[in-house]
């Protein structure tokens, strides 16, 4: 893997006491938050290789949940994320599962509400970086380290060209984009990596396009107070 800098090779601030099992844990929890915009009413945590064995003593649990809870991963409350969402009325389950060829720090997070469900799939990589690579079924690869804009629409013709226009005339540059589709004039997921922060304008503008459903972003930055 090549790192970007210093702080990926000795590690981020965090809640200890591993860069891969917690804080890496921390912000796939986060991000599987902000794919689904809020506090989900049952989560179902599936854990895989060196997750799934030592997730209660290294804290994975623990830190998926903070996530869940949109905490940053050095939040001293992580540490009673569980019971801080039992409070919150958050149904957790956790549970281990086997899925071959995949990385050994891998989970998928299943958030429940009323009227929606959301499935993520994501590793913990080294030194708490993260890859996203299944959102919804659809497989799409992001990190969460840019801006990170999800786009759920029907594969028409010149949708990209449409969402990449609207960008370029707001002046955001894209650094990384992929695309997935169920099916040919089916369901589509865009996931777009951006260098600059993505101004509401510009998600309203997208948002008005035909054939879209759903947009959310996820940006590792900040927390809740």
């Amino acid at each position: 893997m090549r790192f970007k800098d210093v702080f990926s090779i000795i590690g981020p601030s965090m809640i200890g006491p591993s860069s891969s099992h917690t804080a890496g844990a921390a912000r796939l929890g986060r991000a599987a938050r902000s794919i689904f915009g809020a506090l989900p009413e049952f989560a179902e945590i599936v854990l895989y290789g060196s997750f799934a064995d030592t997730y209660r003593g290294h804290g994975t649990d623990a830190a998926i949940v903070g996530g869940i809870l949109d905490y940053i991963p050095d939040d001293p409350r992580i540490r009673d994320s569980l019971v801080t969402a039992h409070g919150a009325g958050i149904q957790i389950e956790f549970r281990t599962a086997v899925k071959p060829a995949v990385h050994p720090n891998t989970v998928t997070i299943i958030l429940r509400g009323v009227s929606r469900e959301d499935r993520i799939t994501g590793s913990s990589i080294g030194g708490g970086n993260i890859e996203i690579n299944s959102v919804n079924e659809f497989d799409v690869r992001f990190t969460t380290m840019y801006p990170t804009l999800l786009i759920f629409h029907d594969d028409r013709t010149g949708m990209i060209a449409d969402v990449t226009r609207i960008l370029c005339s707001s002046g955001v540059n894209i650094g990384y984009m992929d695309v997935d589709r169920k099916s040919r004039k089916g369901d589509a997921l865009t996931v777009i990596e951006t260098d600059e922060e993505i101004p509401d304008s510009v998600v309203q503008s997208l948002s008005a396009l035909p054939n879209t459903h759903r947009f959310c972003t996820v940006n590792q930055r900040g927390g809740i107070a």
